[in-house]
C-alpha cells in the first residue's frame, strides 16, 4: 500500500507535535498542559506551542486533521485500485484494507500516536472531535460501509448498522492497544509485533460482519444513524 507525501516541517514542529500526540494519547487533553508539551519537546520557551500552533486547541485540531487526512486519502486510493480491477470481491478484503490504511500513521513523525489519541479524544470531547473533522475526511470510510452493505450476507439493513457500528469501535480499540504496547521499547511483543495478529484481527471482524442474524424476527428498520470519523462510526 503506497505512502503520502506530507508536507515537509520544521524540526521544532515536527517535535512538538509527535510529544503533544503522545502526551495526549497516554493522558487525554484535559491531563497535559502546553508547558509540559513545551518542556517534553525540548524546547527552551515555554510558549512554543502558542508560537507555532496559535493554542493548544488549534495544535489538537491540526493532530486531528493531519492523520484523517492521510488515512482518508490512503483509503480512498487504495479502493480506486481496487474498483479499477473489478472489486473489493469479499468482506475480508475490506476489513484488511481498514486495519492496513489505519496504521499507516505509526511511522509518520508526529503521529506516531495517533490511533490512541483519538480514541481518547473521541471519548472525552466527542463533540469537538466531531466539529474539527466536519464530516470531510469520511469519504473513504463511507466508501467501504457501502461495499459491506452489498457483500455482508442478507440481513435487515439495522443489524448491518449495528455492526458497523461494532467494527469501527472495534478498530479503533483494537489498534490503539496494539499502539500503546508497541511504543514499549522495553521488550519484545510477540503478539503485536507478528503480522498473523493482523490477520486474525481482520479474520475476527470478518466473522463479525458475516455471522448470520440469530433470530429470525430481528428489526428491519434502517437502523440508528451513523456518523463516521476516520476509523471509527459513531451512532
Amino acid at each position: 500500500m503506497s505512502r503520502l507525501e506530507t508536507k515537509p516541517q520544521s524540526q521544532a514542529v515536527t517535535r512538538l507535535k509527535s510529544v503533544a500526540c503522545r502526551l495526549f494519547a497516554e493522558r487525554g487533553v484535559d491531563g497535559v498542559t502546553v508547558r509540559q508539551i513545551a518542556e517534553a519537546a525540548g524546547q527552551k520557551n515555554h510558549a512554543a506551542v502558542g508560537y507555532h500552533f496559535g493554542s493548544k486547541e488549534a495544535l489538537i485540531r491540526e493532530l486531528v486533521i493531519d492523520g484523517a487526512g492521510i488515512i482518508d486519502a490512503l483509503r480512498n486510493q487504495w479502493l480506486d485500485t481496487l474498483e479499477a480491477d473489478g472489486g473489493p470481491k469479499c468482506v475480508r478484503e475490506l476489513v484488511d484494507g481498514l486495519i492496513r490504511t489505519s496504521i499507516q500513521t505509526d511511522n509518520i513523525p508526529g503521529l506516531e500516536s495517533y490511533n490512541r489519541f483519538v480514541v481518547m479524544l473521541a471519548m472525552t470531547h466527542r463533540r469537538f472531535f466531531m466539529e474539527t473533522l466536519g464530516g470531510r475526511w469520511n469519504s473513504s470510510y463511507l466508501r467501504c460501509l457501502d461495499h459491506l452493505r452489498r457483500l455482508m450476507p442478507d440481513m435487515p439493513p439495522a443489524l448491518k448498522s449495528q455492526r458497523f457500528i461494532f467494527l469501527g469501535q472495534s478498530l479503533g480499540a483494537v489498534l490503539a492497544a496494539r499502539e500503546a504496547e508497541l511504543a514499549d521499547q522495553s521488550r519484545p511483543h510477540r503478539t503485536w509485533g507478528s503480522e498473523s495478529t493482523l490477520d486474525h484481527f481482520a479474520l475476527t471482524l470478518t466473522a463479525m460482519l458475516e455471522a448470520p442474524p440469530e433470530h429470525a424476527d430481528a428489526p428491519h428498520g434502517k437502523g440508528p444513524a451513523l456518523r463516521v470519523y476516520g476509523h471509527i462510526a459513531v451512532s
